[in-house]
């Protein structure tokens, strides 16, 4: 059993930065490749990036990638989402979420059936 629980989303302007942290507990953390997904008002919910158990594989959907940076650290059993270059678009509630199986290339697809376990959420708002 993992909980995971999300924390560092707010307000920020268009172009600016914010830093997600999803902290898991139990012991098994470096065991689940490790998602990020958004979900928008009235809009489902959609993939943003996977990470393999170690932090060396990143798969990122299109519309983030060049801006968001996926990271872990497994010593503290916690998984970060950098987000550079914010736009309105970005505004979402971010959901980390666990996964005990996993592709070829070590991380989780982008679905959400293929994640065990899931976080709370945190609300990211950009203005324009």
């Amino acid at each position: 059993q993992v909980q995971l629980e999300e924390s560092g989303g707010g307000l920020v302007q268009a172009g600016g930065s914010l830093r997600l942290s999803c902290a898991a507990s139990g012991r098994t953390f470096s065991r689940n490749a490790m998602g990020w997904f958004r979900q928008a008002p009235g809009k489902e919910r959609e993939f943003v990036t996977a990470i393999d158990r170690n932090g060396g594989t990143t798969y990122y959907a299109d519309s983030v990638k060049g801006r968001f940076t996926a990271s872990r650290d497994n010593a503290k059993n916690t998984a970060y989402l950098q987000m550079n270059s914010l736009k309105p678009e970005d505004t979402a509630v971010y959901f980390c979420a666990a996964a005990s199986r996993w592709g070829p290339t070590g991380v989780a697809g982008t679905r959400t059936g293929e994640y065990d376990y899931w976080g709370q959420g945190t609300q990211v708002t950009v203005s324009s």
